[in-house]
C-alpha cells in the first residue's frame, strides 16, 4: 500500500553486450558446480588403489622411456636436453669410434687370458693399456672437435661439459645408447 511502484519491466529485457565480454550472463555458482561435477569412482579397496596407481605409473614410464629412446626432447634427461647436446650425440653417432667397441675387445682378451698360449698371455698383458689410451686420445680428439663445431654453430648456447658428453657417448655401444642414434653411421649432412 505505502510501496513505490515501479514502471512495468518487459519480458525480454534487451540484453546489453559489452565490447570485449563474453556475449552470455554469467553462470549462478550452483549451475556452475553442476557442470564440473564428475562421478568420483573411488576404488573398492586399498590393493585395487595401488593397482590403479601403479598401472598410471607403468604407462607413464613406458611413454617416457619411448620418449626417450626417440629422442623427444620433452622426455631427456637434463644432461640430455638442448642443441647443443643433439649436435654432440648426432656428431658421435655419425662416426665408427674404437670406444664402442671396447667393450668387446675386453671381453675377448678376457677369452684370450684362458687359453695356455704364451703369444696369448702376452697380448692380454699389452692389449688393454693400448686399447685404453687409444680410446682416450679418440676422446680427446671427438671433445676438440664438437667444442669447435658447437661454437660455430651456436654461439649463443652454453658448450660447457659438452666435450666430455660426447667422450663418454662415444664410449657406449652404440646400440645401447639413450637416447638412441638419430642418424646413420657416415651420414654426415645433419652433423
Amino acid at each position: 500500500m505505502f510501496k513505490r511502484r515501479t514502471p512495468e519491466a518487459p519480458a525480454n529485457p534487451p540484453q546489453v553486450v559489452k565490447p570485449g565480454g563474453k556475449g552470455r550472463p554469467t553462470p549462478k555458482r550452483s549451475e556452475a558446480e553442476k557442470r564440473r561435477r564428475q562421478p568420483i569412482t573411488a576404488p573398492s579397496s586399498r590393493k585395487e588403489a595401488y593397482k590403479k596407481v601403479r598401472e598410471r605409473q607403468a604407462s607413464e614410464r613406458g611413454k617416457a622411456r619411448a620418449g626417450m629412446a626417440k629422442g623427444d626432447e620433452k622426455y631427456l634427461l637434463k644432461r640430455d636436453k638442448g642443441p647443443v647436446r643433439k649436435l654432440a650425440r648426432d656428431y658421435v653417432d655419425s662416426r665408427r669410434t674404437v670406444g664402442s667397441y671396447l667393450m668387446y675387445a675386453m671381453f675377448a682378451i678376457v677369452m684370450l687370458s684362458l687359453l695356455p698360449i704364451p703369444a696369448a698371455r702376452l697380448l692380454v698383458l699389452f692389449a688393454p693399456p693400448v686399447l685404453l689410451v687409444v680410446v682416450f686420445a679418440e676422446g680427446l680428439l671427438l671433445s676438440r672437435g664438437i667444442k669447435k663445431l658447437a661454437a660455430e654453430r651456436h654461439p649463443d648456447d652454453d658448450v660447457k661439459g659438452v666435450g666430455l658428453y660426447a667422450a663418454m657417448r662415444a664410449m657406449q655401444i652404440r646400440r645401447l645408447r639413450v637416447p638412441g642414434p638419430q642418424v646413420k653411421v657416415g651420414q654426415k649432412d645433419r652433423v
